[in-house]
């Protein structure tokens, strides 16, 4: 076989996410793109339209007509084959929110669709149109919502953004956001079945001397972090995580909601604490909202809550085409026992920084590097057993994921893409995820929880508003200058009358979005 014909097996990354699905612990995610076709050709995009315009972006990834191959007894890692029944319409649905059709319908709706499992046995994404959106406050009329759903085996966050920019255009002539390929990557066949028992074999032999040579290099690093943890539970207990609400078990009902606020007003926020980046003012509002939210609750721990937070392991520009996963993670602590939101904020711009630098969010890190050398078959038991609810483990409290999005306006068929949110998967002992993607100066909030576990969700989106509102107006740290942060341009307002974001008012004592005159 040439390099270009080389069989397509999951990583080991890719095939944990394979191995730890279960009907309560789905592993895919989703993007909810919400689209106005007034500035489409005759202002209106037809469900077949979508269907053509995917037809003709296949050639951006191959992901699209690829299925998983799973061996016998998981004895190796799956491999990716071309689907040879590939039919793009089985994969493509439509229909219509209930009445009233407002934004509480439309969050039930994208919850129970985001609950819903993929169906393995075919390529891992389907595309799901949703229509009659009209009576949601600060969406236009006649506007549509595309539900896109791609197994996390197949997709990170960072390739995610590039696939969804890959598909969309800069205007409304259809012009691609990113240039396509010239032609659709070549999928290589199955290997014979002798040469898959002998990859099988090789990959089962080899492992525990790789296993042992990446223990080796990592002791040095594992054996300063276990100092560390004990330094700091000689202390007072701050290595240890919390118990919340959201490290139990979790149910096949998940719940979805969603704020948007002004991505200039998170910048404004960013100055205020002298280092602090836009990541660390996404952590602070996370922590002020499960600060009101638990108190509300009378269930706020005496220590801090920690969170999971992924980093791009991606090492060169270009790589985010790749599909796949190419991620590790740090856990951090938010520091959701401090009250001043201001000292939350450079508490949590210290750790992040620290963790960065000293890698103290090791553990998530080590089990990255340390599972390339796991045999599939150890790897899929394993799994199935930490993921289990008897045995889920207590590694933080929650998931942010932060994924900086397009800052300019796109298009799909000539309509224009409004408002965006993101869905990631649930765990047990991991039952609160918060995905915040930004697009063209705004950035959202959405929040992925379990039913049993946050059934009043629409309250912890108001904690979110104002956990902001009091960072955005709290004084900057005395004695430091305040810089100038630059605006960008306003884009003109539609003549229909409509809400464009669903955001915070710039009034705090509103908390109704603002209305265009």
């Amino acid at each position: 076989m040439t390099d270009k014909q080389q069989p397509h097996q999951l990583s080991a990354q890719d095939a944990q996410f394979v191995y730890m699905q279960t009907p309560d612990n789905l592993t895919h995610v989703m993007a909810v793109y919400i689209y106005d076709p007034s500035s489409a050709p005759g202002g209106k995009v037809r469900f077949k339209d979508i269907i053509e315009h995917m037809r003709k972006r296949m050639v951006v990834s191959p992901m699209f007509k690829r299925r998983l191959y799973r061996l016998p007894l998981d004895i190796d890692h799956p491999y990716w084959v071309e689907d040879e029944h590939f039919d793009l319409e089985a994969h493509i649905s439509h229909s219509r929110l209930p009445e009233p059709g407002d934004w509480r319908q439309f969050c039930i709706h994208v919850a129970r669709h985001h609950s819903k499992p993929l169906d393995m046995n075919r390529p891992l994404w389907d595309m799901y149109v949703v229509e009659g959106l009209d009576n949601i406050e600060g969406v236009a009329k006649g506007s549509y919502a595309i539900l896109t759903r791609i197994h996390h085996s197949t997709i990170d966050g960072t390739s995610g953004a590039h696939f969804f920019a890959s598909i969309s255009d800069i205007d409304t002539k259809g012009t691609p956001a990113i240039p396509l390929p010239k032609k659709e990557a070549e999928m290589a066949p199955l290997p014979e079945p002798a040469e898959i028992l002998s990859r099988a074999v090789n990959s089962t032999v080899t492992s525990p001397v790789k296993l042992t040579q990446a223990l080796l290099k990592l002791t040095p690093a594992i054996l300063k972090n276990a100092q560390k943890n004990i330094a700091s539970d000689s202390e007072g207990g701050e290595g240890k995580v919390p118990e919340t609400r959201f490290n139990g078990a979790v149910s096949p009902h998940k719940m979805f909601e969603a704020v948007t606020f002004d991505l200039d007003d998170l910048k404004a926020i960013r100055l205020k604490v002298d280092g602090a980046t836009i990541n660390d003012v996404v952590l602070a509002i996370c922590s002020g909202a499960l600060r009101k939210y638990l108190t509300k609750h009378k269930e706020l721990p005496d220590e801090s809550l920690v969170a999971v937070a992924p980093i791009n392991a991606r090492s060169r520009t270009g790589e985010e085409a790749n599909p796949g996963t190419n991620i590790t993670a740090m856990t951090v602590k938010i520091w959701s026992n401090i009250a001043n939101p201001i000292e939350r904020l450079e508490a949590i711009r210290d750790t992040t920084r620290e963790t960065k630098a000293a890698k103290s969010g090791l553990s998530a890190r080590i089990m990255t590097d340390l599972t390339k050398h796991i045999p599939g078959a150890t790897m899929s038991g394993v799994a199935r057993v930490l993921n289990s609810e008897r045995f889920a483990q207590k590694v933080s409290n929650l998931f942010v994921s932060n994924v900086p999005g397009p800052q300019v306006q796109l298009y799909m068929n000539g309509a224009k893409l409004t408002h965006q949110y993101g869905l990631g998967p649930l765990g047990n002992g991991m039952g609160l995820f918060i995905a915040t993607p930004s697009y063209h100066g705004t950035i959202s909030f959405s929040i992925i929880s379990d039913r049993k576990i946050m059934p009043d969700i629409e309250f912890f989106r108001e904690c979110l508003q104002t956990a902001f509102v009091q960072l955005r107006d709290a004084k900057p740290v005395k004695g430091r200058a305040k810089a100038k942060v630059p605006q960008s341009k306003p884009e003109a307002k539609p003549q229909d009358g409509s809400v464009m974001y669903r955001r915070v008012s710039k009034n705090p004592r509103k908390t109704k979005p603002e209305k265009t005159k």
